[in-house]
């Protein structure tokens, strides 16, 4: 679905840290909770584009996400981030990370499977550091995340079946998929030149941040679909689940436990996306499964993993 969580959902980075309040869930089980919830949110758009046009899936999956979180920031009286260079560069981060990949990994599925959709999101990190090293000055690259690169990529051809010439693969659907993902670590890198270290709170600015993605589908919806002929009762609670567990009710469990246990250990989520996804469209939508689509998404992971080291730090005083 960015932090380098599943990107999709990431809230975004601001100076504010309020220490984190006892929660009474251990934070192991509201991160199974998370790791659930966001690996079947690619069975969920599956199942809501058997009855709606992709951009009204998206729309309504953006809809039910802001709702869910302005309910969230009426509680907790977080008001909406102030200034209009704020708003836009708003804009441009919710087109990046929730509009324009949304859109594409719902058109995607319409050809390929929620598995490999599933696993075409976890190259998000690969993505991530390739543009990093070229956009990023203070990122530099070391061996071991380069070779980590160079692993991902192998396992994206294994999970796509390179030596067979990629015979059976929807190449337009898959392209979709894989360019869903390269729009998160784009509007990431957006969002830091741009938007951190703002004094707003995380809640606000990604409320904000949804509401102006929930605005652009709304103007893009009509241009491009026609009204449904009917609402079927599978498809749209699973829309209304895509929109307000996986996209409202996921951002607020990542809060607390990203406040809670730090971004490091938060960002994990990430490696159980794809497997989940993976197992829950084989088991519940009949899926195929060949042996490389696990092993090249272990792969993946594995390189994924590795892009994301970094080198630990001696103690103070130490070289």
């Amino acid at each position: 679905m960015s932090t380098a969580t599943a990107p999709s959902h990431r809230p975004l980075p601001t100076a504010t840290t309020a220490p984190a309040p006892r929660r009474a869930l251990d934070w192991r089980v509201r991160f199974a909770l998370l790791s659930l919830v966001w690996g079947f949110s690619f069975l969920l758009i599956k199942v809501g584009t058997h009855a709606f046009a992709p951009f009204q899936v998206t729309f309504g999956r953006l809809l039910f996400g802001t709702a869910v979180l302005a309910v969230a920031m009426a509680v907790r009286r977080a008001g909406p981030p102030r200034g209009a260079r704020t708003w836009g560069h708003l804009a441009v981060a919710a087109f990046f990370l929730n509009a324009l990949p949304f859109s594409l990994f719902a058109y995607a599925e319409l050809t390929i499977p929620s598995t490999l959709a599933g696993i075409c999101n976890a190259t998000s990190p690969l993505w991530g550091m390739a543009l990093s090293l070229v956009a990023l000055s203070e990122d530099r690259p070391t061996r071991r995340r380069v070779a980590g690169l160079g692993i991902g990529f192998l396992g994206v051809l294994t999970v796509l079946g390179a030596w067979q010439g990629f015979s059976g693969l929807d190449v337009t659907g898959t392209a979709m998929a894989l360019l869903a993902s390269l729009s998160y670590p784009v509007g990431w890198i957006y969002v830091r030149r741009t938007l951190a270290g703002r004094g707003e709170s995380h809640l606000s600015l990604t409320g904000a941040q949804l509401f102006l993605a929930t605005l652009q589908l709304a103007v893009v919806t009509p241009l491009f679909t026609t009204w449904p002929a009917s609402f079927p009762v599978v498809p749209l609670l699973a829309v209304v689940a895509l929109g307000a567990l996986g996209t409202g009710f996921a951002v607020l469990l990542q809060y607390g436990i990203v406040a809670e246990v730090g971004p490091t250990t938060g960002q994990m989520v990430t490696y159980f996306i794809p497997v989940i996804a993976t197992a829950a469209g084989v088991t519940l939508l009949d899926e195929a499964l060949t042996w490389n689509t696990p092993v090249g998404a272990l792969i993946v992971l594995a390189g994924a993993a590795l892009t994301q080291s970094r080198p630990r730090r001696s103690p103070a005083g130490q070289p």
